[in-house]
């Protein structure tokens, strides 16, 4: 019988616990945390291709470059996630790695740095609503941002200014083919990092952009792409609720594409939250995919085993 894979998808804010400030060290025990059901699956038999969030290191390492600005260079949205890539593929690989050392596993475990392609007339890039990096007490301070490099600044409820990039959908996965390569060879990989690093194919050449690729449709997509039997993507909660925090609310255990569009159109899940986990859910089965589940990290391994999760089916 041939190995199951699964692509599970992690929160970023997971890797940062609440109360927490985020030191190093307690993002390195988050993750252990964390990727302890991930790898009761590896146990199991799958084969494992972890993708992560990275919004609160994104904006950690933007907020230190802006801090030290007038010591070294500032540091490009593009290389921040090509950053946070390495540095939290580092944490779970080494995470992993040192469990099935442990285990007596004979398993490689790699860290892949993913460019994921976006399309530069994206009408997001004519609309970008993502606010990143620091904030500042006045819009004077920007002023230079805005003239030289052509930042989108807003005022964010009353905290003061704040850049804004775009969220453009992703169209490839420039690494796919590796991923790929070392899934079929057993190695347990963790790619598509923060979504991917955005690029765009300028007459040819592919470069980095400012911008934030959703997490989840960048998931969807390259579960995809290695046609995984699952997608799992890994939440704040154990399932998916209508009627949230309400007293009728009334959590999921299973729903198809069709139950999802109707939920969608009666407004049950929120647009920066569990909306572009159901549409990405969507995607990846109506391309051919079979299963995906929503659960929280805890969960995981329950979930795959149907004893909780919501499973999405086509």
């Amino acid at each position: 019988m041939s190995k199951k894979t699964a692509v599970v998808a992690v929160g970023g804010n997971s890797l940062i616990k609440p109360g927490e400030k985020g030191t190093f060290e307690e993002q390195y025990n988050a993750v252990v945390d964390t990727v302890e059901n991930v790898i009761k699956l590896i146990h199991e038999g799958f084969r494992v291709v972890i993708t992560h969030g990275n919004g609160p290191q994104v904006g950690n390492i933007l907020i230190q470059s802006e801090a030290a600005k007038n010591i070294v260079p500032t540091i490009p949205m593009d290389i921040a996630g090509a950053f946070t890539q390495g540095g939290l593929g580092y944490m779970i690989s080494q995470v992993i790695k040192n469990h099935l050392v442990e285990h007596k596993y004979n398993t490689d475990v790699a860290t892949i740095v993913t460019q994921v392609l976006v399309d530069k007339n994206d009408p997001a890039f004519k609309n970008p609503t993502k606010p990143v990096g620091p904030f500042y007490k006045t819009r004077e301070e920007l002023n230079d941002k805005i003239e030289k490099e052509g930042w989108v600044v807003i005022e964010d409820a009353g905290r003061g200014f704040r850049r804004v990039v775009a969220s453009p959908k992703p169209l490839d996965i420039l690494e796919k083919k590796v991923i790929k390569d070392l899934i079929e060879n057993d190695v347990i990989v963790i790619a598509v990092g923060g979504g991917g690093i955005p690029v765009v194919n300028d007459n040819g050449k592919f470069k980095g952009v400012a911008a934030v690729i959703d997490k989840d449709f960048a998931s969807s997509l390259l579960a995809t792409e290695i046609k995984a039997d699952y997608f799992i993507i890994s939440t704040g909660v154990e399932k998916v609720a209508i009627n949230f925090n309400k007293p009728d609310m009334k959590l999921i255990d299973k729903m198809n594409i069709k139950e999802c569009k109707q939920y969608i159109s009666e407004g049950h899940f929120a647009k920066g939250s569990m909306l572009p986990k159901i549409e990405a859910s969507m995607k990846f089965l109506e391309n051919g995919g079979k299963n995906v589940i929503i659960t929280s990290p805890e969960k995981i391994f329950d979930a795959v085993n149907g004893k909780t999760g919501t499973h999405i089916i086509p």
